[in-house]
Parts: C-alpha cells; structure tokens; sequence
C-alpha cells in the first residue's frame, strides 16, 4: 500500500512540475509587467490580488493573492507571494501604511506560488508560522525540483539565491495569536488542498482569509489534493460567520456560500464522473470526453487546468477504489 501511494504521489509530483513548467503564458499577458494593487478589506486588513494566470517571468510569478494585517503592535501577512521580488513590492505597499514592523507571516500552504517570497520577510525579522505537515513536501525532491525548474522558468525573478523557508513555528493544529490587541484564529482545514492547509480569520472583524480552499472566478488547481476532504473543509469554512472572504486566487469575495459554492460544486463534478469511470475501470480519456464541462469551461484557465485536474481526480478515485 505504502509503494502504491508513494507512486501515486510521484506521478501526481511530475504531473505538477510539467503543468507549471512548460505550459506558455498566454500572449496578452506576457507582455506588461504585473500591476500590485492594495486593496482595504476591513478597517484593519488589505490584500493584493494575483493574476489569473500560470506564473511567468513577465508577471514575476505574481498568480497568488497576500494580504496583511495592521495592529498597534506590527503587521501581520498571511502568504509571502511567489517571488522575493513581489514580497519586496508589497513590503513597500505595507510601508505606504504603517511604520509597524512585519511581526509574523502566516502560511496558509506550501505552494511556490504562496512561499517563494517569504525569504524577504525573514529577512526582516518576522516570525513564520505554519502547519508541520508542510514538513513532508519541503523536504521533497517535488519541491527540489520545483524550484530548479523555477529558477529557469521564472529567472531573474526566482534564481540561485532564492531558497525554500522554513518555519520559526510549526503548529500541529488549530492556534489563536493575538497581536496589538487584535485576535486571528489560526484553523487547520489540511489535508484538503494540500495537508498543511490554514485559513485564518479576524472574528472581530469578520473577515476569512481562506488560502487555496477558495479560487474565485477561475478554475481551482487540483494538483494533490485530497478533493472529498477539500469539499468537507469548504463546508467548515461555511459555519464562519464571515461576511468577507479573502481568496488564494481571484477578487475578494462579499458572497461567501456562492463563491465557496463554485468551487465546492466543481470538485463534486469531478469526483463524481471521474470516480464513475474510475470504478468502471473505463480509460481516462474516454471518460473526459463524455463528460459535460459545460458549466465550467468558460471559467480563467479552464484549458489550462481542467483535463490535469480531471487526470489527477481519477487516479485518486482509483487509489480509494482499491
């Protein structure tokens, strides 16, 4: 069972590297240097929304949202964004604000996109909180890889200097900091769309920063997920009393059961008829054929990602059929 796993997750590893890699930006986007727009959430929160896009040098890698949080007593950034480059640029964007000091960086998953500039707050003294089971894949030849790729593929933007981080804190589940007064509650939802999976919420503020279980207005990005868990997390998320929601990926959100919805409605779809033909032992691309993707297909990055997604849902399936 053990070698079957860990086939399984070497195959979805390289499906992983292939699909960031070598899947050319589209040509609109390749040719302007990426906007970082901050954008005020809640009297005390702001956020810089990626591009819906893979990560290229054009857009420095700049595909994922990050936000921060300003207290009395530091600042407090959830996601360090997938450069250093881009981390340094919303280092300035949070200096436009406050004088307060980066504190903490909370990571809600160890996804290059997310990670890749956490060394700039390190660098600055902040304290990196994460989930320990971040450790396996940090520790991975996927994430040696990855970044080698990276190096190639997003140059001058991620190079020989850039480096994985590790956490000053690893938690093992669920943990509330308070900084200047102001209260995050820090939530394990993992293993879901990766097993460190954290969202965090400011309960005063009714404000959820929900990491990659939410992509909003585009196709999420399966990868090794563990798509039943991911659906049973988006409904804990839905027990928040939020009233908004910061995504891993598109707008901010002020319609937190429709946008979680969307997402929770496509991961269903997938295991749905690639489980059927999983079980029915009947072959991958037949079964992607037959299926209706009609309610998704007009979604961001729908040619992308789909056919990866539905190819890694049904190996899943067929590993929970044994």
């Amino acid at each position: 069972m053990k070698a079957l796993e860990a086939l399984f997750r070497l195959i979805q590893g390289v499906a992983l590297i292939l699909w960031l890699a070598l899947w050319p930006l589209p040509a609109a986007l390749a040719q302007d240097a990426p906007v970082m727009r901050t954008v005020q959430v809640s009297p005390s929160a702001w956020y810089v929304e990626g591009l819906s896009a893979l990560g290229s040098t054009a857009n420095q890698n700049f595909v994922s949202n990050a936000a921060f949080v300003v207290t009395p007593a530091g600042v407090v950034v959830i996601d360090a964004l997938g450069s250093p480059a881009l981390a340094e640029r919303l280092l300035q964007e949070i200096r436009k604000l406050t004088r307060q000091p980066v504190t903490h960086v909370i990571v809600t998953h160890y996804h290059a996109d997310h990670i890749y500039g956490l060394q700039a707050f390190k660098n600055q003294g902040a304290r990196i909180i994460a989930h320990r089971s971040a450790l396996e894949y940090l520790n991975s030849e996927t994430a040696r890889q990855r970044l080698e790729t990276s190096r190639t593929e997003l140059a001058p933007w991620v190079d020989a200097e850039t480096r994985l981080v590790n956490a000053d804190e690893w938690i093992d589940g669920d943990k509330t900091l308070t900084v200047g007064g102001t209260q995050f509650l820090i939530r394990h939802v993992g293993p879901s769309h990766t097993p460190e999976d954290l969202v965090v919420y400011l309960p005063k503020e009714k404000v959820l920063f929900a990491g990659d279980l939410v992509f909003r207005n585009r196709i999420p990005f399966v990868g090794q997920a563990d798509s039943g868990r991911w659906i049973q997390a988006l409904d804990v998320l839905l027990k928040f009393d939020a009233t908004t929601i910061v995504p891993g990926h598109g707008p901010l959100s002020g319609e937190a059961r429709k946008d979680m919805q969307q997402t929770r409605d496509y991961l269903v779809y997938l295991r749905a008829t690639m489980g059927e033909a999983a079980r029915n032992l009947e072959p991958f691309e037949e079964a992607y054929q037959a299926a209706d993707w009609s309610r998704f297909e007009k979604l961001p990055l729908f040619r992308v990602a789909n056919r990866m997604n539905a190819y890694n849902t049904y190996l899943l399936m067929e590993h929970e059929s044994k």
